[in-house]
Parts: C-alpha cells; structure tokens; sequence
C-alpha cells in the first residue's frame, strides 16, 4: 500500500465569501496570529477557520478513511488468497 496515495490538501474558505486567498502575519515563535481574508477583509485566527471549514475537512478525512478501508480489505484478501492457493478446502470469491 502506497500511503502517498492517501495525501490531500484542503482549501480552507472564508466563511463570509468563500475566498481561499488569505494574507496573515507571523506572530511569536513563527505561528500565524491573524489571518485576513484577502476578498471581504474579515480577520480571523488559525484555529477559527479551520474549525469554520469543519465540515469540509471532515468530508475529505471520510474520503481517505473509506479508501484506505478498502484498500485493506482488498490487501488482506488477495494476501488470504495467496496464502491459502494449494488448498483444497477452502475458497474465496
């Protein structure tokens, strides 16, 4: 299994216009303080847009967890299969 497979980038969106396109300034210790959407000017902080794009992360972390749950079983099953070839008794579909 190729866990590059599995890599995404998300597009974080502004909640009042859907821009993606963001300008912010580094803080302490180099970690984004302010974000300013770069369409309405809203400001917001790291951690407010990622929980505002809640509901888009989650759809595409339930993408790859239904990938990757697929991509096991069909993994176990060809390795049972291999494993079991010569026998006589037992068959898979």
């Amino acid at each position: 299994m190729n866990p590059d497979k599995y890599n995404r980038s998300i597009s974080l969106l502004c909640p009042t216009c859907a821009c993606s396109d963001f300008s912010y300034e580094e803080g302490e210790n180099e970690t984004i303080q302010v974000m300013t959407c770069a369409s309405c000017g809203r400001e917001l902080n790291k951690d407010e847009l990622i929980r505002e794009n809640s509901e888009n992360i989650d759809e595409h972390f339930s993408e790859i967890k239904n990938e990757v749950t697929k991509d096991v079983a069909d993994e176990l099953r060809k390795s049972l299969k291999k494993a079991f070839s010569g026998s006589k008794n037992i068959r898979f579909k």
